[in-house]
């Protein structure tokens, strides 16, 4: 049954894959030159990744939509478990927001480009003056009642497991004082581990769980850490048992 997916997977999934990233790619660029940008630059990223994931048969369950209120900017953070974790977020959340992304994926073709026409935040850490500039995106985007999307791990997790949260999305909720909201991936991993080179994907339910928010109880650095570590622990209390406890990420 495994090969046959495989065989699914070339024959079907990939020109579908192919297909609706230039459509959407293209169908981004042209609504965000020609009007609403929020809207262009959210709904068919949606679309194309639930595009995706039905196109690979692969289950969703979403808990947890009920802890959000409408029209509310929330600064969601996340497990980064694979590749899928991005299929998973823009498709079923149900939240418009942008991505704050590592500034290669500007590089990636088709996507890059969608990216780019549509303002997700590139996050450059290549000196002073683009690090401002990163959080100056963020917080326009927030100020304008939209949420943002982070990885605060930093990379994808080689093992499942979750490595430290670094702080700068959390320090942007402070400044801001806007609540953080925890989201749990499971299933990712097992559908497409982090490795080199084309793999297969492999059939295995998706999970996202939305905790509570975390909203602040002060405005500075313990503020901060006090945030971080209750996102941490929110994040790790909904993980697989397989995937629970901390492991090291070499290229964290």
């Amino acid at each position: 049954m495994k090969y046959f997916y495989y065989l699914y997977q070339l024959v079907v999934v990939l020109p579908v894959l192919v297909l609706s990233t230039i459509v959407t790619a293209i169908e981004v660029a042209i609504g965000c030159a020609l009007g609403d940008g929020h809207f262009w630059g959210y709904y068919p990223g949606r679309w194309w990744a639930r595009i995706i994931i039905r196109a690979l048969l692969l289950s969703v369950k979403v808990e947890g939509r009920e802890n959000l209120e409408r029209d509310h900017s929330y600064v969601f953070v996340a497990n980064h478990q694979g590749a899928f974790d991005i299929f998973l977020i823009y498709g079923f959340l149900g939240r418009n927001f942008k991505w704050m992304m590592k500034r290669q994926l500007r590089q990636v073709p088709f996507v890059g480009f969608a990216c780019e026409r549509s303002h997700q935040i590139f996050v450059d850490k290549r000196g002073p003056s683009k690090i401002r500039k990163t959080y100056e995106d963020a917080r326009e985007i927030l100020k304008e009642g939209y949420s943002v999307t982070v990885f605060p791990e930093g990379a994808r997790t080689f093992t499942g497991h979750m490595a430290t949260f670094k702080k700068g999305a959390f320090a942007l909720a402070d400044e801001l004082q806007l609540p953080v909201v925890p989201l749990t991936i499971n299933g990712s991993f097992q559908v497409l581990p982090r490795m080199r080179g084309f793999n297969f994907v492999n059939w295995h339910p998706l999970s996202l769980t939305i905790h509570q928010p975390i909203y602040p109880t002060g405005q500075g650095a313990e503020n901060v850490e006090a945030t971080l570590r209750q996102a941490y622990d929110s994040v790790m209390s909904a993980l697989e048992p397989e995937f629970q406890g901390f492991v090291a990420n070499p290229d964290q």
